[in-house]
């Protein structure tokens, strides 16, 4: 038996800029794909925080250092700046490969500059 799990997710990014007229993708700064191990044009599920909305695309290496979340093509109806995403990335596991998955999850500040790495979401006391 094969599980889908969260793989990688960059959470809270914020959208840099929106390409209506460009091949459809998502920009996403190089250290932040290194950060995360989300390769390029690997498909990733994109959740707006600001709008509700939610949709799949795949990832693109934007230049190392800009911070940049350029989210392109259609989807560029889906995101404008200043949007703050949660990019989530999955990948299916063997029974053998979940007793030691750990998904790679990368926290960011309003600059999308890392801030935190972690390996599961702390508990939440209710």
């Amino acid at each position: 038996m094969q599980r889908t799990m969260l793989q990688a997710k960059l959470h809270r990014v914020r959208v840099t800029q929106s390409e209506l007229h460009y091949e459809g993708s998502c920009a996403i700064d190089d250290d932040l794909l290194d950060a995360s191990g989300i390769r390029e044009y690997q498909q990733i599920d994109i959740y707006n925080v600001t709008n509700g909305e939610r949709f799949t695309t795949y990832a693109i290496r934007a230049q190392r250092g800009s911070r940049t979340i350029s989210v392109n093509g259609a989807a560029a109806h889906k995101a404008s700046p200043g949007d703050i995403l949660i990019i989530a990335a999955y990948s299916a596991y063997s029974e053998t490969e979940v007793q030691e998955f750990h998904p790679h999850l990368v926290y960011v500040d309003e600059h999308n500059r890392i801030i935190a790495q972690r390996d599961e979401i702390p508990v939440q006391v209710v």
